[in-house]
């Protein structure tokens, strides 16, 4: 027999049916609650509501816990490549070699963005920020692509997401460029997926000279993108399926996504990392001075990148991309005294008590911005980047939540404001 729990409202008690997960989570089934008593849940920013049942992602805060679809995510950034992990998050298996090789392929068969794309992108100052640029860009994909996805065929559904899966690192490159006011290059079909896109991204613009692969920083951008690649019910997954339940096309969707990964709290953190170190270098470069400042509760300063919302333990990214990062910064010797206070902030963060008993160990958003710094992207770029990682994610919550046939998302709300009252006209002179 199903377990429920009662609650009660002005002397009348209701039965809440318990709906508990593969993992053993446990939520109150509340969705017939409203028309039986009239009363509906409060919960600002959704932090105790469960808006769907997933089986993508799944996420152990208090653990430090990060599985995609049962593979933990350690297993995944150590055996796995970037597009091995979108085709299980977003069908739900790993594939097997032909699985992956034809999926490889399609990508690389609508690689090609339409050239029309150019003067969309030309419409946009140079000082635009490339978060604002690549969301147009991702809509304005649905005036080249008009026809809505029939979500009952699996041809139709497979074919819109190889083509965003395409095009999206295609636009990406090129809002760095355009930002650089350098050539557009479309995909260099002759190498991988993450290749092409760091190619795209730093061929010089004399096509004649060459680009040369680093295997270091391709290992460690693809380790990022599958860390980034799904991170369950956040802000802009949230975003994602909100828009997609209005049956908006999965271009629309994911460019909404994009817009909300763009705030600060939520994708810009690792540009936040980057700004802090930018302030400390300008103030000196004493990192002792700062650990001080992040230590006095009376002090407005914080320390960006350290400790996570979600994670009360430890972030299980954080450990991996650690590792990726010192990899990156010894292979190409970058001699950037940025760096240099970043490693000195990491070393007092994992030795002094403080940050120790409170917690507050590096998170993945410390090392991206290291690692996207080393690398020479700019630091407007790291949550292009961010998004690039996440589109499967984006992709596959979409898609889940289209099958599923979920209701179109309407939240409540509990209103403040004045009760009914006349209307005065102004008196008239």
């Amino acid at each position: 027999m199903s377990k429920v729990a009662t609650i009660k409202i002005d002397g009348k008690t209701y039965d809440l049916p318990m709906v508990v997960g593969t993992e053993k989570e446990v939520a109150l089934d509340i969705t017939q609650l409203r028309g039986q008593s009239g009363a509906i849940t409060l919960d600002p920013g959704y932090k105790n509501t469960g808006a769907c049942e997933s089986a993508i992602t799944f996420l152990d805060g208090e653990e430090g816990i990060l599985r995609y679809r049962g593979y933990s995510i350690e297993e995944l950034a150590e055996k796995a490549d970037f597009l091995e992990v979108a085709y299980l998050l977003i069908f739900g298996e790993l594939p097997t070699q032909t699985q992956l090789q034809k999926f490889n392929t399609d990508i690389l068969d609508q690689s090609i963005v339409n050239e029309d794309m150019k003067t969309v992108l030309k419409g946009f100052p140079q000082t635009a920020h490339p978060m604002g640029v690549l969301s147009s860009l991702t809509s304005a994909l649905t005036a080249f692509n008009p026809k809505s996805v029939n979500v009952d065929s699996e041809e139709d559904m497979y074919r819109a997401i190889v083509k965003i899966l395409a095009k999206f690192p295609v636009l990406a490159a090129w809002t760095l460029r355009k930002k650089n006011d350098q050539v557009l290059y479309n995909k260099d079909t002759n190498i991988g997926y993450v290749e092409s896109l760091l190619k795209m991204m730093f061929q010089d613009d004399n096509p004649k000279k060459s680009y040369r692969q680093n295997k270091v920083v391709v290992n460690a951008l693809d380790k990022l993108l599958i860390l980034h690649a799904d991170h369950e019910q956040n802000c802009s997954t949230s975003t994602v399926r909100i828009v997609g339940s209005s049956h908006a096309g999965l271009f629309a969707s994911i460019s909404a996504g994009v817009s909300a990964l763009w705030g600060p709290l939520h994708g810009g953190a690792n540009q936040a990392v980057i700004e802090m170190l930018e302030e400390i270098k300008a103030d000196g470069g004493d990192t002792s001075k700062f650990i001080a400042k992040a230590k006095d509760k009376d002090d407005p300063f914080r320390l960006m990148g350290f400790g996570h919302r979600v994670y009360k333990n430890f972030d299980p990214r954080a450990r991996i991309i650690k590792k990726a990062a010192d990899e990156v910064l010894g292979q190409l010797g970058v001699d950037d005294p940025i760096l240099e206070i970043a490693k000195g902030l990491e070393k007092t963060a994992l030795e002094d008590p403080y940050f120790v008993d409170r917690k507050l160990y590096p998170n993945v958003d410390f090392y991206s911005g290291i690692i996207y710094r080393a690398m020479g992207i700019p630091t407007e770029m790291f949550t292009v980047m961010f998004a690039v990682g996440r589109l499967p994610g984006w992709i596959a919550q979409w898609r889940e939540m289209r099958l599923r046939k979920e209701p179109i998302g309407r939240p409540r709300q509990i209103y403040i404001g004045e009760t009914k009252r006349s209307f005065k006209e102004i008196e008239k002179r």
